[in-house]
């Protein structure tokens, strides 16, 4: 019996382990959970007879080296940060590596070393990053084969809530870490290429920068631009494409309600509130704010950012309740991003019968015998419950069909890797269609750019 060793019992974990859980009897597996959380690691296991439960401090190299030694493969579902410490054990006792998460420089450095022990650490073989990239390669494999060449590639992924449970006139509410919502795109100016011109978006202007996206059955959606785009040109072999961009999907409208918290000041990270602990919503808005005895809040905010009474802006604002006098932020040495996190929380959590969405769509550009087409694919997933979500199926199944196939040699690779070989995307994505995760294709007009493209 094989013995997959899965580190963490997150969110993003469920779908992963019942996976591996449902074909350990037909595969002769045994499914080892580690968690700091005893508790949370045995309600993924729920019971089953070849499934185990382990409490695991990642920081305790004994108990640490004694759950690698003994899997036959491992899976971290651990933060992006904390992989490169099962990494170097997974060296240590030579196992195979599997993880959701982009590939930091610390993994890179260790790609020579894993093809020297015939090993594989295959990342970025969730949803974003992974089906991202496996089901761009396909398309992009396949016009190339025909003897095309890629002029332009546009991809967008996101994570949102179900227009069933759409009950907001933000149409959004968290799927995944509210955190990283409240701080996407800080960190630098966003690059991409479009019609063979470098561009930059800083990220004061990030948001009002968004392209129109239209998908069949779900109706429209916009693009802002994700941070470094450039990246993938080597990744995907398009070193001579005109454009390239890749963005983050949102309903209409998210992104210039959205820009009010940046331009005031609410998504910064990086200084602490004083006395935030006894603030109210209503305080934490006025802090960033000019002083005048005589206007209240609500005027002084919409004189500074020129937000119209009759702005569905303003309705925004008014429904997430950071005017309320009477609610407190009740965190201690707080920075405004985690404030602002705390103030969405309230009203963009999940309820319990609600469902999310995972939304993607690559548009491709191409040239063949002389004529340019284009093809948009796109992908909808919806979530089961609150337990087996969209962002748990589309992250976790890829993961699990992954590491199945290297445990039985189906893939061969070594090294530090990303899914962008047809060994790896292909069964992958053809076992994918069997949960409902696949993509649409149809040919639409080769524009080279996007035409709806808000700047300002």
């Amino acid at each position: 019996m094989q013995n997959i060793l899965i580190i963490g019992a997150g969110k993003s974990s469920s779908s992963l382990i019942t996976y591996l859980l449902e074909k350990s009897d037909s595969e002769n597996l045994h499914i080892t959970v580690a968690d700091f959380s005893l508790e949370l690691a045995s309600s993924k296991i729920q019971h089953h007879k070849n499934g185990t439960a382990i409490s695991f401090d990642i920081f305790n190299e004994v108990e640490r080296s004694k759950a690698i030694k003994n899997a036959s493969i491992v899976v971290s579902m651990l933060p992006a940060a904390l992989h490169i410490k099962i990494a170097k054990d997974c060296l240590k006792y030579k196992k195979n590596l599997v993880t959701a998460s982009y590939v930091s420089k610390e993994m890179k450095l260790l790609n020579n070393e894993a093809i020297n022990q015939n090993l594989i650490f295959l990342n970025e073989v969730g949803l974003d990053p992974g089906i991202d990239h496996m089901s761009a390669m396909h398309l992009i494999d396949g016009i190339r084969n025909k003897g095309g060449n890629i002029l332009l590639f546009e991809s967008f992924t996101g994570g949102l809530v179900a227009p069933e449970s759409d009950d907001n006139l933000w149409n959004y509410k968290f799927t995944w870490n509210p955190r990283n919502v409240v701080l996407a795109g800080q960190g630098g100016a966003s690059k991409f290429l479009q019609e063979g011109k470098y561009k930059y978006i800083p990220y004061h202007k990030l948001f009002r920068r968004t392209e129109i996206l239209t998908i069949d059955g779900y109706g429209k959606f916009e693009g802002y631009a994700n941070r470094d785009s450039l990246k993938y040109k080597t990744a995907y072999g398009l070193n001579n494409i005109l454009t390239l961009y890749r963005g983050t999907i949102r309903r209409v409208g998210f992104s210039r309600a959205w820009n009010i918290f940046v331009q005031l000041g609410m998504t910064d990270d990086s200084y602490t509130i004083e006395d935030s602990i006894n603030m109210s919503y209503r305080d934490f808005t006025n802090s960033f704010l000019a002083y005048s005895p005589n206007d209240s809040v609500e005027l002084k905010l919409r004189h500074y950012l020129k937000i119209d009474q009759d702005d569905v802006i303003w309705d925004k604002l008014l429904e997430i309740d950071i005017f309320n006098p009477n609610k407190k932020v009740g965190l201690d040495n707080a920075t405004p991003a985690q404030i602002l996190e705390k103030i969405l929380k309230d009203s963009w959590t999940l309820k319990e019968h609600d469902i999310d969405m995972i939304v993607m769509q690559h548009l491709i550009g191409y040239e063949l015998n002389g004529k340019k087409h284009q093809i948009e694919s796109s992908m909808v997933c919806k979530g089961d419950n609150q337990i087996y979500t969209a962002m748990a199926k589309t992250v976790g199944i890829p993961v699990a069909i992954a590491t199945l196939k290297i445990l039985n040699g189906e893939i061969n690779a070594k090294g530090v890797l990303i899914p962008v070989s047809k060994e790896i995307y292909e069964p992958i994505l053809n076992e994918l269609k069997e949960f409902g995760i696949s993509f649409s294709n149809k040919k639409v007009p080769y524009l080279g750019y996007n035409p709806e493209t808000i700047s300002s």
